[in-house]
């Protein structure tokens, strides 16, 4: 700010000069016979003007190291939100609104620093050439400015309803026009166009207030800068009888013409625009980092900078626990639960009843493409059903409880850049104490990825890591989550049969904590407490003895998994396969994966029925 400040004075500098020069060329000079004194006078003012050139040059440098932070941190914020969220309009907050953001910051500084250092010349050129010229510039200016200034809140209001107004009919226009054919089919064109035309008409309204609006920027502008012109023409001989010199009245009008004028509308058309934008821009970017909502996994962004773990010499402390005790009842309940993937096909889930208490283990098995992935999403809050209802500990899914209360790990594991721990602790509000974070790496089975990366500090490449290995982050980034109901969807299915098992026992043995597994090895299946078949309308819940007794697909599954449980191929066999991450991640080729597009992976041992391999419910 004191660097902007300074090169500011110098560029305008050349307003103060320019007037005072003026006066001095024609009073001392031209109109006292000396045409050299006249000219010399002159020639201080184009000197001036270098001056300011140069110094404008400069100005830019200092604007820029106000706004490019700005930028960053509102990307920072989006991300982290978008990231979190599944935010909608993340891409175009990070795209549009926050490039608004900011070079609309950039032009309010200019404006409004030009304007202040323009006046504050002006105002200082006048009392130097004649203390009685600011009683004709000075009113007509303030009241200009104080009318532009009421003006400012209503404009921005009316900026951001016309705003709003416009994304309505985006939204509106973007529901409409893929469904074209299903409106014709159903006959409903009448009622459409009369929605979408309700939506024009509260757009056409809002751009009208706005230019209402706009009309007293006009008039701001009259009284301030135009205004003053008149009157000192009209002023001349009051201002004349009172010793104000020839001289000193045109370089008043020249401060007026060339400095004033110019500087307020320039001031009045750029805030007045500008700034009702940037109102409006960080209005719709700011509430949702200033007042957090909750993530999909119940915490709320750190803002506060890179989180700090304590060292690998901490003894490790017990395993982390719900802060706040859910509240009594079922931990998951599903009643009626229906879902398709359109209006027409045949629903994934058709009726489905589910309860399960605090604390249960519960197994989902089934065929490939029979639902299993979309059950979790649509626990988690992915997806909404077509009928029935979702609980999670007693608060309905989609809800922000809900999303605070369960943890979501997919398949294809997310890992970030940064450290370790800011990878670890993404799921928490505040950064995880070192030894918290290393009870958990030891309990998931990370400690020796967490040895070989150099500890919790370490930076982290994700695409140096294997898919195992983003398992184990993701794994042990839940664990520490504060949320009681966990979901694994194949989230181990990276890992060796001995890694899996010592993750999901972590999860089972986690105070307070529920698990539900979306199951690729039948083993899963053997340690959980129930397992739930999917099967469209016959679907199984039992233990696994029960439903060897009473399930045939569960049995089919089971010895399915038998048939396919091979040893694994060596490395670098010419099938072209590599090991699957076991718990020391040196390919132990136990396992193996195929070279194929992620997501597109079979994983040996998996339950499914020999459908396309990497198929999701």
């Amino acid at each position: 700010m004191l660097r902007l400040a300074g090169w500011s004075v110098l560029e305008t500098g050349q307003t103060f000069v320019l007037g005072y020069a003026l006066a001095r060329a024609l009073d001392d000079g031209f109109l006292a016979g000396r045409a050299g004194t006249g000219l010399a006078w002159l020639a201080v003012a184009g000197a001036g003007v270098l001056a300011g050139a140069w110094g404008t040059g400069r100005v830019y440098g200092a604007v820029a190291a106000l706004v490019e932070p700005l930028r960053d941190h509102l990307v920072t914020r989006v991300v982290a939100r978008g990231v979190r969220e599944a935010d909608d309009g993340a891409l175009s907050k990070l795209t549009q609104q926050v490039e608004i953001a900011r070079d609309t910051f950039a032009g309010l500084v200019m404006v409004a620093r030009s304007f202040v250092f323009t006046a504050a010349g002006a105002v200082a050129g006048l009392l130097a050439l004649a203390p009685p010229l600011l009683l004709v510039v000075g009113p007509p200016l303030a009241l200009g400015v104080a009318l532009f200034a009421a003006t400012l809140r209503p404009l921005a209001r009316r900026q951001e309803a016309c705003l709003v107004a416009d994304e309505a009919l985006a939204a509106r226009l973007g529901d409409v026009c893929p469904g074209l054919r299903d409106i014709t089919a159903a006959g409903a064109e009448e009622r459409i166009a009369a929605d979408v035309g309700a939506d024009i008409e509260a757009e056409l309204r809002a751009a009208r207030s706005l230019a209402r609006c706009s009309v007293w920027r006009t008039a701001a502008l009259a009284v301030g800068g135009h205004l003053p012109a008149v009157l000192l023409p009209a002023a001349a001989p009051w201002l004349l009888a009172r010793g104000v010199t020839p001289g000193a009245l045109v370089g008043a009008l020249a401060y007026v013409t060339q400095s004033l004028l110019p500087a307020l509308h320039t001031l009045v058309h750029g805030l007045g625009t500008s700034g009702a934008r940037l109102t409006v821009v960080l209005r719709r970017l700011v509430p949702e980092t200033a007042g957090e909502q909750p993530d999909r996994a119940g915490s709320v962004p750190d803002t506060a900078g890179p989180r700090r773990a304590t060292p690998r010499s901490v003894v490790p402390a017990p395993p982390a626990v719900v802060p706040t005790p859910p509240p009594a009842g079922p931990a998951l309940r599903l009643d009626g639960l229906a879902f398709a993937y359109g209006p027409g096909a045949a629903p994934v889930i058709d009726g489905l009843d589910l309860t399960l208490a605090p604390g249960a283990h519960l197994v989902v098995v089934g065929p490939s493409g029979i639902g299993k992935s979309t059950l979790t999403a649509l626990v988690a809050g992915l997806l909404e059903p077509v009928r029935g209802a979702v609980h999670v500990y007693g608060a309905p899914v989609p809800s922000a409880r809900a999303a605070a209360l369960r943890v979501l790990v997919p398949q294809e594991a997310y890992v970030h850049g940064g450290t370790v721990a800011e990878n670890l602790g993404l799921l928490r509000p505040d950064p995880v104490p070192g030894s918290e974070l290393l009870a958990a790496a030891d309990a998931i089975g990370l400690t020796p990825l967490l040895e070989r990366l150099g500890g919790p500090e370490a930076p982290v490449d994700p695409a140096a890591l294997s898919a195992g290995e983003r398992q184990l982050i993701a794994l042990t980034r839940a664990y520490l989550a504060y949320a009681p109901l966990v979901l694994l969807d194949e989230a181990t299915c990276h890992l060796d049969p001995e890694a899996e098992e010592r993750a999901e026992r972590a999860f089972a043995r986690r105070p307070g904590g529920t698990l539900v597994v979306v199951a690729h090895r039948i083993s899963s299946a053997r340690r959980a407490e129930r397992v739930l078949v999917l099967d469209g309308p016959r679907t199984a819940y039992g233990t696994h003895r029960e439903l060897m007794a009473g399930s045939p697909l569960y049995r089919d599954l089971v010895g399915h998994w038998g048939v396919r449980s091979h040893p694994a191929l060596a490395l670098g066999d010419a099938d072209g396969v590599d090991a699957v991450a076991g718990a020391g991640f040196a390919g132990d080729g136990r396992h193996v994966v195929a070279h194929r597009p992620v997501g597109q992976v079979q994983a040996p041992g998996d339950l499914r029925d020999g459908g396309a391999p990497g198929g999701q419910g």
